[in-house]
């Protein structure tokens, strides 16, 4: 149990770190996917010599360069934060959590950034086949970067070789290989560049559909679309795939994130996937209300999903809460999951033991240090648990998780649907219809709302955890006033919205120049 925490620096210091990462989501994943798209023309420039690929490729560059930069800007701050607001998780896990981010600064970060140099500055500078090789090291540069960020998340959601020395009280990397080819960081990263492959697909083509409206530049535009819409549509069957994955990896790791996820208060065997469904309002756990006013589901899907397995016993939020449920692990035991009461017993039983080792320590009593160490590994696994208040706490915000993640499997659905139609008319050059022109430019905001729905998802999902069942966010922020992160809060909102309007006035202004002739 935590003593002493103000739940409103708390609750501050987490909507100023949502939204920092929400802005900057917004720019990274059209630098992810448009960085490939950039490297694939100018590919076709140098092997075909045709300068309308030349005047294509510089193009886009313009549009990459403006979100890159402000990418770059909100990133370094989404970083600081770790330590100005986040102090507490950042020592207990920083020799695990920083590895990741400084390898993404020393080699990823700085590979890019070289490159892009040469990409933007060497047109007539360097020969065509060095300038397509820094080309492609920056897009490759840009994607390694998101890796090692996207390891560290993934750590933060399955702790994996690690361990805990009491003697600095600090978790420490025990196995660096675990860390980085977890099951659950090569599929979110895998999952995640390849969702901005389709944002960038879909943004391209919406360009290139106003430009068709527009009567304007129409090789470049029906050659972007084709090749954005094959892009796009292989990408999407990968994000389908890694879904899929991802399902799976939660219902083992996160079981409480997928029952929010589904609304799922009571768990079942054969349990089927709302397909479409409205939360009843005020919906309590362990409360004997009905958690829908309607729902429409795919029957068994769920249980197949996360594990593979139609009649998988899937459990719900109270399952989780009340705990008594068997499942088995790799290795073939049969284990009974404890409730959530005696998770916070067995943590507080943690904390108590590694006070009592820093005591015995400090005494140079090293008996007492190895019984109150093999009370600490006994019970390290639930050591977060003995921070919390009450077994209630460890309940996401279902609503919320809820629709962000129907919404973005809907909106999904829907991009699959968008890219045939625009692959299929494209092959036949029949792509300038007006009413598909219409719907490309409508389809820019949806992919960006469902970009940050996914990360709504992953994210709120996991409350209350920073660390996985090792450390909440009540435990991991830093001792300042409440009142400083206030403050700070709104000059980010407002410095942030400045740039986001800043960045799409820009942008604009791009698209209606349209690509220069060289």
């Amino acid at each position: 149990m935590v003593e002493g925490v103000d739940m409103g620096l708390v609750d501050w210091s987490r909507w100023q770190f949502a939204l920092t990462a929400m802005y900057h989501w917004i720019f990274v994943p059209l630098t992810l996917g448009l960085s490939f798209l950039i490297a694939f023309m100018e590919t076709r420039y140098v092997r075909t010599g045709d300068a309308r690929w030349k005047q294509a490729t510089q193009f886009w560059m313009r549009i990459f360069g403006v979100n890159f930069a402000i990418g770059v800007a909100t990133g370094l701050i989404l970083e600081f934060e770790f330590g100005t607001n986040w102090s507490n998780y950042s020592w207990l896990v920083g020799d695990i959590f920083g590895a990741p981010l400084a390898i993404e600064g020393i080699m990823a970060f700085f590979m890019e950034s070289t490159f892009i140099a040469v990409m933007f500055f060497g047109w007539g500078r360097v020969s065509q086949r060095f300038h397509l090789v820094a080309t492609w090291l920056t897009a490759i540069g840009s994607n390694l970067s998101a890796l090692w960020i996207l390891v560290a998340n993934s750590w933060m959601q399955h702790p994996a070789g690690m361990h805990f020395n009491p003697e600095t009280a600090r978790n420490e990397m025990h196995n660096f290989w675990d860390v980085l080819l977890s099951p659950v960081s090569v599929n979110k990263f895998i999952h995640t560049i390849t969702s901005g492959y389709v944002l960038a697909s879909i943004v391209v083509i919406g360009i290139s559909a106003w430009y068709l409206l527009k009567g304007r530049h129409i090789w470049m535009a029906k050659r972007s679309v084709l090749m954005a819409s094959v892009f796009g549509f292989i990408a999407l069957i990968v994000v389908v795939i890694t879904g899929d994955g991802s399902a799976y990896q939660v219902a083992q790791k996160q079981p409480m994130k997928l029952a929010a996820m589904e609304g799922l208060y009571e768990g079942r065997q054969g349990a089927g996937l709302v397909a479409a469904g409205v939360l009843k309002p005020g919906k309590r756990p362990l409360d004997s209300g009905e958690a829908f006013l309607f729902k429409m589901e795919v029957p068994r899907l769920l249980s197949w999903l996360g594990y593979h397995d139609t009649e998988a016993f899937v459990p719900g939020v109270n399952d989780v809460l009340r705990g008594g449920y068997q499942y088995d692990t790799p290795d073939g035991e049969t284990v009974v999951e404890p409730s959530v009461e005696e998770k916070i017993g067995k943590g507080r039983k943690a904390i108590e033991a590694l006070r009592d080792f820093t005591d015995y320590r400090m005494q140079g009593d090293t008996v007492g240090m190895e019984e109150a160490r093999e009370r600490l590994e006994a019970n390290f696994r639930y050591f977060g648990y003995g921070y919390l208040n009450s077994p209630e706490s460890v309940v996401p915000n279902v609503p919320l998780t809820f629709y962000a993640f129907h919404t973005m499997v809907a909106l999904g659905g829907l991009f699959f649907v968008f890219f045939a139609v625009v692959l299929y008319l494209s092959l036949r050059d029949r792509v300038a219809k007006r009413w598909l022109l219409i719907t490309s430019i409508v389809m820019v905001p949806l992919v960006y709302l469902c970009s940050q729905a996914g990360w709504v998802v992953a994210e709120v999902g996991r409350q209350p955890w920073t660390i996985q069942d090792i450390l909440p966010t009540m435990a991991a922020v830093s001792r300042i006033d409440a009142g400083a992160v206030q403050v700070t809060f709104c000059i980010f909102a407002i410095l942030f919205t400045v740039l986001l309007v800043a960045e799409l006035s820009i942008m604009f202004r791009q698209i209606k120049l349209g690509p220069r002739d060289n």
